[in-house]
């Protein structure tokens, strides 16, 4: 888990860990440049856990926007595309504008944004001065609070489902009063399951590479709401040749939810697996396979 800094990719906040001879590392749940906070950092076996830590849980973020400006990244560190007046706005008007996030169940995906369209990143797109079709995507906020404003300047915190842009966020709210907004500060303070206190910053790894080995979290803890099957020996090497194995449990007594599972041996994570219905009664099939 790395506490990303506000400047770098999320690709390059990898480099320090990649020089400690990790082949196979990735990330999931990518910040802006500007952005700072919880990074998932996937190691070997791990990479494979991405698709759906990326779907599945919520995230926590503080940011700051500022009123009267709009870019054309939706962000402080975008080409200034118009500026308005800002001092009409009242700190009741900006309140009920932060409110009303909770009440959005879509949200337009930024132009400078990894989104792609016909196999090309739209930032790429963008840069090249091509036009392409406005993205929307489904989105859920389950927290909007302001803490603090000093006009045109106001800090907020929000909880929202992941893949969620603060950027449009902040644009959104701009559009809606009429003057522009931007993102100018954010950081992810929580990525489900984890947040801030678990979260070193990548030069701490530079400065003490023998940290690495304590700072990494067992696969099956990176989703704690998947259930946990324990295979017998017989039903590992089974599961090593790719073929399922039957669930011990009848599907009916399945709690909601329960379509998924790390499938165990002696205590490390073998392979993740979906529950199906065949013609001998549920079983567990394999979908990735987690050994080396």
């Amino acid at each position: 888990m790395l506490n990303k800094p506000s400047g770098p990719t999320s690709a390059r906040c990898l480099t320090a860990i990649k020089r400690l001879g990790q082949k196979k590392i990735g990330h999931a749940g990518t910040l802006d440049p500007l952005a700072s906070g919880v990074l998932l950092v996937l190691l070997g076996q791990a990479t494979k856990l991405s698709g759906h830590l990326m779907s599945g849980g919520g995230k926590v973020y503080n940011g700051v926007l500022r009123l009267g400006q709009t870019t054309d990244t939706w962000d402080i560190e975008g080409q200034v595309t118009a500026e308005a007046p800002w001092q009409h706005i009242s700190e009741d008007d900006v309140r009920r504008e932060v409110t009303a996030w909770l009440q959005l169940t879509e949200q337009p995906v930024p132009s400078y944004s990894a989104a792609k369209h016909e196999g090309q990143p739209l930032y790429k797109l963008a840069r090249k001065g091509l036009d392409a079709p406005q993205k929307t995507k489904f989105m859920e906020i389950s927290q909007a609070d302001v803490l603090e404003i000093s006009l045109p300047l106001v800090r907020f915190r929000v909880a929202c489902s992941s893949g969620t842009y603060i950027r449009s966020l902040a644009h959104s709210l701009g559009m809606r009063l009429g003057c522009g907004a931007v993102l100018t500060e954010l950081t992810r303070e929580y990525s489900h399951p984890f947040g801030l206190d678990v979260a070193r910053d990548p030069a701490d790894f530079t400065a003490d590479p023998t940290l690495l080995p304590g700072c990494v979290i067992p696969v099956a803890d990176a989703l704690p709401h998947w259930p946990r099957v324990d295979l017998t020996p017989e039903e590992a090497a089974r599961v090593r040749n790719g073929m399922a194995v039957s669930c011990r449990t009848p599907q009916a007594d399945a709690a909601p939810g329960d379509e998924l599972a790390f499938l165990m041996d002696q205590g490390q994570a073998l392979a993740l697996a979906k529950r199906e219905i065949t013609p001998a009664g549920p079983c567990w099939a394999v979908m990735r396979g987690l050994w080396n």
